[in-house]
Order: structure tokens, then C-alpha cells, then sequence
């Protein structure tokens, strides 16, 4: 498994309605993405967001980075929807599971 972190703070003046609209093609044109596992973002109070995706392969999230949408999109959110962002690449994350038993 290859996991990605995307760590981000948005302007404070970005246009909203475009910015869901974008992430929500972003989101489902990288679940038909060969090799995508899973999805999931969380906001924190402070207004730092942390998405995280799953890929099968390091080969098959760097593949979904090569899609011209979504290159377009990322210039785009350089330009017009982000403070600040941290990406983060880890090939095989060390995992740890815990299951209560019911």
C-alpha cells in the first residue's frame, strides 16, 4: 500500500462553491483511478485539512498525479484556493490494528 497525506490551509477569500465543485471531480475521477484503495478528509478546528488516499502502489499514485485534469487542477489550487500545503509519500506504512471484541 502507498499512502498520501495532503496537508492544506485555504485563502481566506477562495470562491467556495468552485472549490467543492472541483474537489468533489477531483475526488470521484481518482476513485475510477487504477489502483486507488480509499479516501477520507478531516478539517480541524485551527482550519488546517488533512486529506488521506490509499493506492495500491506508490507507481499507481503517481500515475493519478500525471492526469491532465487533475495537473489542472492542482495549478489552479496553487493559484486560487490554497495558503499552504504539505504532500506527504509513504511506500508501505508500518500498520497497526486494534478490534474491540464484542
Amino acid at each position: 500500500m502507498y499512502l498520501v497525506v495532503f496537508r492544506n490551509r485555504k485563502r481566506a477569500d477562495i470562491d467556495q462553491v468552485a472549490y467543492a465543485a472541483d474537489a468533489a471531480q477531483m475526488e470521484q475521477m481518482a476513485r475510477q483511478q487504477p489502483g486507488f484503495l480509499s479516501f477520507k478528509s478531516y478539517a480541524s478546528e485551527d482550519g488546517e485539512v488533512i486529506a488521506l488516499s490509499e493506492w495500491e502502489s506508490e507507481e499507481a499514485a503517481r500515475g493519478w498525479g500525471r492526469v491532465a485534469e487533475h495537473r489542472a487542477v492542482q495549478a489552479k489550487g496553487r493559484e486560487a484556493y490554497y495558503e499552504s500545503y504539505t504532500l506527504l509519500g509513504c511506500n508501505d506504512p508500518r500498520i497497526h490494528r486494534f478490534a474491540a471484541k464484542d
